[in-house]
């Protein structure tokens, strides 16, 4: 086994953990919602804004030192600030009211935008054309089996049997684990690209190109409607399972982690099989499966058969695939080497500040009017604008005999 593949195991490991231990502190405050709302007297609004403040402030500091890390390094950016989001889940478990578990949860969004912008570049530039979709396929994979099939297990077992507080206890540890194995494992990748050319830094005049590309803005739209569908599942659709369907909370912890297992489990795939059929059909295929999912969980007749629930949710979770295609992948297959951290931070910005702000908020206001279900339908709506911008995307599919890059349709 050669170095490179032996840096490329150990990279993908270290990173798999770190990413999966981010997502883990983002989506606990989610999956314990029906157990704090009580506590701290949140309405469906509140919650919502829980989860806005905090893709307000990830989509704002993902760009920004996105943009920064292309021009000093991506170690001096990432290492810090995973030591950062570990210790405001420790505040977010010390919350005593609303606006203590707001602040708590819009700085912990400040520290983890960097990462995910910062590690998924890091990831990106250190594989091989060969490997590299593959690795941050496997990467971001920890988004589904910890974040979506872990998370809502564990994270609803300990507030229901220890409470809420010490599940955002719990979930702070690995993250300092992991800053402590980036630290002394992860190198800083070359700024070399694909065709052996060493690029410069990054400028003030590279920004014109970044903004004005193509499959950049259409990224942006689809990463919009994917954050849209994600984010308003993960919010309403555990305070639907256990208010309007009466489910308790670890059965919903159950539904939902069931979606989370298949999304890693089905999705994993999606960006190897990108290489082979192409990111525009897979990323179509992936979108209208995931369409609906939230349509599962309204449609009451399958809450009396919950292990068929459980495997349509399975097959219908998609978020590891697009979000790889989408936000990393065709992005960064798109701009210069050296652009490729404020390439996915920009791509992420549009999607959290749509997708993830002013989705939460506007359906939790119309929640009385409509009900719970009504997200639920709102989410399977972000689908639509995903499917559309796919279309139009152009890729760069990577010829195995040569493994030069050549425009495709």
């Amino acid at each position: 086994m050669g170095a490179q593949k032996r840096y490329e195991i150990l990279l993908v490991g270290i990173m798999f953990f770190t990413w999966g231990t981010l997502y883990l502190d983002r989506m606990t405050v989610l999956f314990i919602a029906p157990y704090i709302a009580p506590d701290l007297h949140l309405t469906s609004l509140q919650i919502g804004q829980l989860a806005a403040v905090l893709s307000v402030t990830w989509a704002i500091s993902s760009l920004l030192f996105g943009l920064l890390s292309d021009r000093v390094g991506r170690r001096r950016v990432l290492i810090p600030m995973i030591f950062a989001f570990s210790v405001m889940s420790v505040f977010s478990g010390l919350a005593q009211n609303f606006h203590q578990l707001l602040l708590a949860r819009a700085l912990m969004g400040l520290a983890e935008g960097p990462c995910w912008s910062v590690m998924n570049s890091i990831v990106e530039r250190s594989s091989t054309p060969q490997t590299r979709a593959r690795n941050v396929g496997l990467v971001l994979g920890a988004a589904s089996i910890v974040g979506l099939a872990v998370t809502p297990v564990i994270s609803t077992q300990i507030a229901a049997h220890y409470g809420w507080r010490l599940a955002f206890m719990v979930a702070a540890a690995p993250g300092l684990i992991g800053g402590i194995l980036v630290w002394l494992f992860i190198k800083e990748p070359s700024r070399q690209n694909d065709d052996g050319v060493v690029e410069h830094a990054i400028q003030f005049r590279d920004l014109p190109s970044l903004f004005g590309t193509r499959n950049i803005i259409l990224c942006s739209i689809a990463s919009a409607g994917f954050i849209w569908w994600l984010v308003l599942q993960n919010i309403f659709g555990p305070i639907f399972i256990t208010a309007v369907m009466h489910q308790s909370g670890t059965t919903a912890g159950f539904l939902l982690g069931a979606a989370g297992l298949g999304s890693y489990i089905i999705g994993s795939f999606g960006p190897s099989f990108a290489n082979r059929f192409g990111k525009r059909q897979v990323l179509i295929v992936f979108a209208v499966a995931s369409f609906f999912l939230p349509l599962a969980i309204i449609y009451q007749p399958l809450y009396a058969h919950l292990w068929l629930l459980a495997g349509i949710l399975f097959c219908t979770q998609g978020a590891l695939a697009i979000s790889a295609l989408v936000m990393v992948l065709i992005p960064t297959a798109s701009v210069p080497v050296r652009l490729s951290a404020s390439a996915i931070g920009l791509v992420t910005m549009g999607g959290e500040i749509i997708g993830s702000t002013f989705a939460p908020v506007f359906a939790g206001n119309l929640v009385p009017v409509y009900g719970l279900a009504f997200p639920l339908e709102l989410s399977a709506a972000g689908m639509i604008p995903v499917i559309l911008a796919a279309c139009f995307i152009k890729e760069r599919r990577v010829v195995a005999s040569n493994m030069s890059a050549v425009a495709a349709e």
